[in-house]
């Protein structure tokens, strides 16, 4: 059982100040003074922490339980405290009546062996609470004499539930009130039922309120973006990719920019090895960097081929999604990409985009793993047939080549293709190729221009 504090009964400033002691509790008979909140002659409020004690059964801080000075503290850090001894003794100001010291001292030792017995112990009392009987039926007991006398703790209890103390029968020594007469009188308050046998909502919601708002600009693009490219049919294609090997790479090279920055790069994300395998698979691929265009002659579906791959990156900015462009990835290298992404990432967070940084897209790399999410179901953007949403990375145990468990750092693409032009062998093929330059970004070496 927690410690809990008990003061001794002082009644006016001129007399010997009051006494926080720590109270008997099951099988408590000393505390260690973890430490001290308060110095002598310090001004404390009521409920201020006086100091921190560990028992046998737990740690807790002990507050104030009156408003005035310090005056002593009866131990020091790390001794130990006696239960029933004074702790600390406080001048206060103004006067208290003894009946209120006697309420607290005896309705916090009624608090604390409540579970034994309803009747409070008295300050100095050792023996063991005695045994009742178990009751079917506990008939209320009437309010006492001091049904309205209580400990702070009590009265802020009150407060906290917006109970009215007067309202509460006290178990306590003469009806006195305790904690958890409060906590039974506010439960059956709020589950009793109403005049109709039904027991009133917790909450009143009350009417429905709708606002109308304006969509953005930016929002409204994305509306009518959308709502044209979810007129293409998709299917998704899954994989898992291994990103071992690329986080060492990764790490290696990270050491050399942070002694040696190129521009405003000093560190590499995953992003830009995979922009670049992506546009080393639409070399062996160019259909996926294709659109679908409608021949004006016949008025047929026909497949337009462009040779730059200009890759879009979903980027999530302060105006919500958008989408710019990196042009002509194939002469790019690893850090022309990530010097071009943090050039398009301060413009988009500073809101300065061009059109010319937004358009000319032919195939998009959505990096949701940045955020958050293992797996993505990414929309084909209108005049593109495939999009790429990279999870985030996370480490899962895998067997390695002599069966043991090791940790490995893995990363899931979901791929979105137009199934009007792409079928799933093409676009399980494309993406195989970039899964192999993620897996070995060595290899990414001798294929670059």
């Amino acid at each position: 059982m927690a410690c809990v504090q008990e003061f001794t009964p002082q009644r006016t400033l001129s007399e010997r100040p009051p006494v926080p002691r720590i109270f008997k509790g099951t099988g408590i008979r000393e505390c260690e003074i973890i430490q001290w909140f308060v110095q002598p002659e310090a001004r404390v409020e009521e409920w201020d922490k006086l100091c921190e004690v560990q028992s046998d059964k737990a740690s807790v801080e002990i507050t104030s339980r009156f408003a005035g000075v310090i005056k002593k503290l009866h131990y020091e850090a790390g001794e130990m405290a006696k239960v029933g001894k004074p702790l600390v003794d406080i001048d206060i100001q103004g006067e208290i009546k003894q009946e209120d010291l006697e309420a607290l001292t005896e309705s916090e030792a009624g608090e604390e062996s409540q579970a034994q017995e309803k009747d409070t112990l008295s300050s100095t009392t050792n023996s063991p609470a005695s045994q009742v009987p178990p009751e079917t039926e506990k008939p209320s007991q009437p309010k006492g004499k001091h049904a309205t006398l209580a400990t702070p703790a009590v009265r802020h209890l009150t407060k906290e539930l917006n109970v009215n103390i007067a309202d509460v029968n006290g178990t306590g020594r003469d009806g006195r009130v305790l904690k958890d007469d409060v906590h039974q009188f506010a439960k059956q308050r709020n589950t009793a039922p109403t005049s109709n046998g039904q027991t009133p909502p917790a909450i009143d919601t009350g009417p429905q309120k709708e606002i109308v708002t304006q969509l953005s600009a930016t929002q409204l693009q994305m509306f009518k973006t959308m709502t044209k490219s979810l007129t293409i049919p998709h299917f998704l294609f899954a994989d898992e990719v291994d990103f071992s090997v690329i986080t060492g790479l990764r790490h290696r090279l990270n050491k050399t920019l942070a002694k040696s920055p190129v521009g405003d790069v000093s560190k590499l994300s995953f992003l830009p090895f995979i922009v670049k395998a992506v546009s080393m698979s639409l070399q062996r691929y160019p259909t996926l960097n294709a659109r679908v265009d409608v021949d004006p002659s016949s008025s047929k579906p026909v497949l337009t081929m462009r040779s730059q791959h200009n890759i879009g990156v979903a980027m999530d900015t302060p105006i919500g999604l958008i989408v710019p462009v990196i042009k002509n990835v194939s002469s790019l290298n690893v850090l022309d990409i990530a010097l071009e992404l943090n050039r398009l990432q301060g413009l988009a967070a500073a809101g300065k985009l061009t059109s010319q940084d937004l358009s000319g897209g032919t195939i998009t790399v959505s990096n949701v793993g940045s955020i958050g999410g293992t797996y993505v179901s990414p929309v084909i953007v209108d005049r593109e047939v495939a999009i790429l949403g990279v999870g985030k990375v996370r480490t899962v145990p895998a067997f390695d080549g002599t069966g043991h468990v090791v940790p490995k750092q893995v990363c899931n693409f979901s791929w979105s293709a137009d199934h009007r032009v792409i079928d799933g062998a093409t676009m399980a093929r494309a993406a195989e190729v970039v899964r192999g330059f993620v897996e070995d970004p060595d290899s990414m070496v001798i294929h670059l221009r």
